[in-house]
């Protein structure tokens, strides 16, 4: 998977999601965006977007428990940074889509690359 935080931003299209006032410290927000699940966290004050998705088994991840900046996924345990998407505990083995977050005008916006 891709860490599209890392990408040129011309290659992006900047999707806009909800008012930022929706999304307080501590919380999240799933969203749909084109074919992509994605889990929006605010941690801090800094706002980080994956994908919903386990590479492990392919199931939701954004119920998982946060600590720090890392997701467990709630079924077999594997752990995510929240920040990359890179896999921090196996069971999972491969990385998940992480997405550039930004809020312009009072409104969470997601990147996500053209073409998807």
């Amino acid at each position: 998977m891709f860490n599209y935080t890392q990408i040129d931003p011309a290659k992006v299209g900047f999707i806009e999601i909800a008012p930022a006032s929706e999304l307080p410290a501590g919380e999240r927000m799933f969203v749909t965006a084109g074919d992509s699940s994605i889990v929006i966290f605010n941690i801090a004050g800094n706002l980080y977007a994956i994908a919903d998705l386990c590479s492990h088994d392919d199931g939701q991840l954004g119920d998982g428990d946060v600590e720090g900046y890392e997701i467990t996924c709630p079924r077999h345990g594997a752990r995510f940074d929240i920040r990359t998407g890179k896999v921090t505990q196996m069971p999972a083995v491969v990385d998940i889509p992480a997405y550039p977050v930004r809020v312009r005008e009072g409104m969470i916006e997601i990147g996500i690359p053209r073409g998807q």
